[in-house]
């Protein structure tokens, strides 16, 4: 078995924490030999050079722009950035508090709910960067700049899991036994104070992501899911790229006599019905059919 086949069933098999920790780890891995291959092949350029370079070809369609002008030309960047890093530190620390409190999600919550956050974080990290920078003047130096990395995503995560577990208690070294409500609160706070950095866009994503997963938990409480409608889109684009299934049916000539021409008109009505019967399945399940589309399917499905 190949390496490639290895880590194929990993992905299969794996929950959706792994699969955003390989997410990251892979696109950090094809952007830094990007610009490796940008280095060895490109005649006559330095360091500043090729950074220029790298930012303005490569990193400017993926991070997403401070200026809303800029993300209406590229909206695939609100997505793109909460998976990208080109700092080894970087993405090494996000990876890591994803894992650690990844785990700790998944177990009081679902696996749908933890990407739920992580996307939505995300975005309301994006939203919260691009709100701020273009309205305070002191942050005026920051319009035209752009933001990658998955921090707003993964600060969702922490505070969705520290509101709903907040006596849950971490060892941490050095420290002890501290409660999640105190790691919450400490990452917020440093947040806070951080915006005076020269970071302040990325610190004011984190609070954008940690606000909406202190909000998930908090409509969570009250019996609402805040990232349902996302699961069930997902659900409805990946149902496009799963094969439909096949149902086999055998058409009989009726005994009375009918046209060649007739049978097989009705034949093609028939398969037609079959047919837009099974797309509404993939769409939507098979509770979504009406008392008279079940009965088609399964008489068809019965013919001989």
């Amino acid at each position: 078995m190949s390496m490639m086949d290895e880590i194929k069933i990993a992905l299969r098999k794996g929950n959706i924490l792994y699969r955003l920790i390989f997410i990251n780890v892979a696109v950090f891995l094809v952007l830094g030999l990007l610009k490796v291959f940008m280095r060895l092949f490109i005649p006559g350029m330095s360091l500043t050079e090729l950074r220029y370079a790298f930012d303005t070809d490569v990193m400017k369609y993926i991070m997403i722009p401070s200026l809303p002008g800029e993300l209406l030309r590229r909206p695939w960047t609100i997505i793109t950035y909460m998976f990208a890093h080109t700092n080894l530190w970087h993405i090494l620390f996000n990876m890591l508090v994803l894992y650690w409190f990844g785990r700790i999600f998944l177990q009081y919550l679902t696996a749908k709910q933890l990407l739920t956050n992580y996307i939505l974080g995300g975005l309301a990290g994006a939203l919260l960067y691009i709100v701020f920078v273009n309205s305070f003047p002191g942050l005026s130096e920051y319009l035209g700049g752009s933001m990658l990395g998955a921090s707003a995503s993964i600060m969702a995560i922490v505070l969705a899991i520290a509101v709903y577990v907040p006596n849950y208690t971490l060892n941490m070294l050095f420290l002890g036994p501290v409660k999640l409500k105190y790691i919450a609160m400490a990452f917020v706070v440093i947040d806070v104070l951080m915006i005076a950095s020269e970071n302040a866009g990325g610190n004011i994503a984190h609070l954008g992501g940690a606000a909406y997963g202190f909000f998930f938990i908090s409509q969570l409480k009250k019996g609402r899911d805040m990232g349902n409608w996302l699961n069930k889109l997902m659900d409805q684009i990946a149902s496009l790229f799963k094969p439909r299934p096949k149902l086999n049916v055998t058409y009989r000539k009726p005994a009375r006599h009918v046209s060649d021409e007739e049978f097989n008109r009705q034949k093609i009505a028939q398969q037609k019905e079959i047919d837009r019967i099974l797309d509404k399945i993939a769409k939507a399940g098979y509770e979504s059919l009406t008392k008279s589309e079940k009965e088609t399917l399964f008489r068809m499905s019965n013919k001989n």
